[in-house]
């Protein structure tokens, strides 16, 4: 099968080299000619442990590029792949579509024989018929079907999710849109994973159903680490708990300083919008947003307590940046609500992390970037550990409160204990859902 991927961010570029991996010929389209360039020279643009290599497997074997030219990537096509921003639109929270129209618009422009037209972005139920009526209004005499397949990525763990996903959903209205997708899924149907063929809505609505569910477990097991708090239970032992009831299971109950990324918060945004559009109150979706928020904030009073009611003057070692491990991707991370806190505070930042600091760099001015956790730690007044990098998790605490002026931690990731702190001889310790920690004075 031809393939034609138009966008080249997270999804179309993983999207797009692991279909070359199945043995399609893919061509991945792009209007930024930087991002071409580089990906031309064997780069690329974004961090996704593995997909380098797998993409340089691809190109040396013929079945995948990348080009600027739209008209020639449609040429014989069997399916075009549309994998745009929908990014949260100003003022109302609903998804931002006009990069997905736009490139319908131009798909109908340049295809010349049938082809199925296929929304990979994340899109309000009802984008699909639009997409559809777009082209035909375009192109009044193409032959044509629409068909909606959601991506259910992880970033960090996106190549695994595509090769060995826990499902694959196929929304068509005809039998020939069908079976393309059929054969262009082959690989996995001789494998036997699940694959579910059904209508365009329903195939729209289970993305923001899982994301939305999703992000209400994050903000659930979040609520419950307050409380735990107050009554002195460890959260962890909780979730712990809870996960084992198979009803529920273990993922997502971990508590932490608040979602974030390319998926949750614009997601959960975009389904309370759709709720309100049809009159449906997204009760439950909404408060899962609000809980997020006052999280973040949450974190920050935790911080000042840890610096005793001031932030300023004090020299803050900020561990991670992105909003999770394995992604140098920082779209709605806590630290963009966090650090900014600390730095308005009169605090001085040093910020560290493996794979942050490209995009950090503009999007957390004010902050002296360093390259390991040690070198932040010097004379620090806090360490935070704000994202659970490997990196993070196995440090030599006591070196590190050696070299720090108030040896203080705030695991706002719990990968460590009070009792390892005070072991390394740390004065105070705090973490999410679980008594503090803190050195009487002496």
């Amino acid at each position: 099968m031809k393939i034609a991927m138009i966008g080249t961010g997270y999804v179309g570029l993983v999207s797009g080299i692991c279909f070359s991996d199945f043995g399609h010929s893919v061509v991945c389209v792009d209007k930024d000619p930087q991002k071409i360039d580089l990906l031309n020279s064997g780069k690329v643009p974004i961090y996704e442990p593995g997909l380098d290599a797998l993409m340089a497997k691809n190109v040396a074997a013929g079945r995948l590029c990348f080009s600027k030219d739209l008209q020639a990537a449609i040429d014989g096509a069997d399916a075009a792949f549309i994998a745009v921003g929908t990014p949260t639109r100003r003022g109302d929270g609903h998804a931002d579509l006009q990069y997905v129209m736009a490139a319908a618009e131009e798909i109908a422009q340049a295809a010349q024989d049938y082809l199925v037209v296929v929304t990979k972005s994340t899109v309000p139920v009802g984008t699909n018929r639009q997409v559809k009526q777009l082209i035909r209004k375009t192109a009044p005499s193409l032959e044509f079907d629409v068909a909606s397949n959601p991506e259910f990525l992880r970033e960090g763990a996106a190549i695994e999710d595509f090769m060995k996903p826990d499902r694959v959903m196929i929304g068509v209205q005809t039998e020939r849109a069908a079976e393309v997708m059929e054969e262009i899924y082959r690989p996995l149907y001789l494998r036997d994973f699940p694959i579910i063929t059904t209508d365009l809505e329903s195939a729209e609505m289970t993305k923001y159903a899982a994301n939305a569910f999703l992000a209400t477990k994050i903000s659930f097991i979040n609520e419950i680490a307050a409380l735990c708090e107050k009554v002195g239970a460890d959260v962890k032992q909780v979730a712990k708990g809870m996960g084992m009831d198979n009803r529920i299971g273990s993922k997502f109950l971990h508590a932490g300083p608040g979602y974030g990324g390319s998926c949750f918060p614009k997601d959960t945004k975009a389904l309370a919008r759709i709720g309100q559009e049809n009159a449906v109150a997204m009760q439950i979706t909404e408060t899962v947003i609000k809980v997020n928020d006052e999280i973040k904030r949450r974190m920050i009073q935790k911080l000042l307590d840890l610096c005793d009611g001031s932030f300023k003057d004090k020299i803050i070692a900020v561990l991670g940046v992105t909003f999770k491990p394995n992604t140098d991707d920082m779209r709605d991370a806590p630290s963009l609500t966090i650090v900014p806190a600390l730095i308005g505070g009169g605090a001085k930042v040093r910020l560290c992390d493996p794979q942050g600091r490209h995009e950090g760099e503009h999007l957390l001015p004010g902050g002296r970037w360093v390259e390991d956790p040690y070198q932040a730690s010097q004379n620090a007044d806090l360490l935070v550990i704000l994202t659970e990098w490997n990196e993070f998790r196995a440090l030599d605490l006591k070196i590190i409160a050696r070299k720090m002026n108030q040896p203080k931690m705030a695991d706002l990731r719990n990968i460590y204990s009070a009792k390892d702190a005070r072991k390394a001889g740390f004065e105070s310790y705090d973490s999410i859902g679980r008594e503090p920690f803190s050195k009487e004075p002496s």
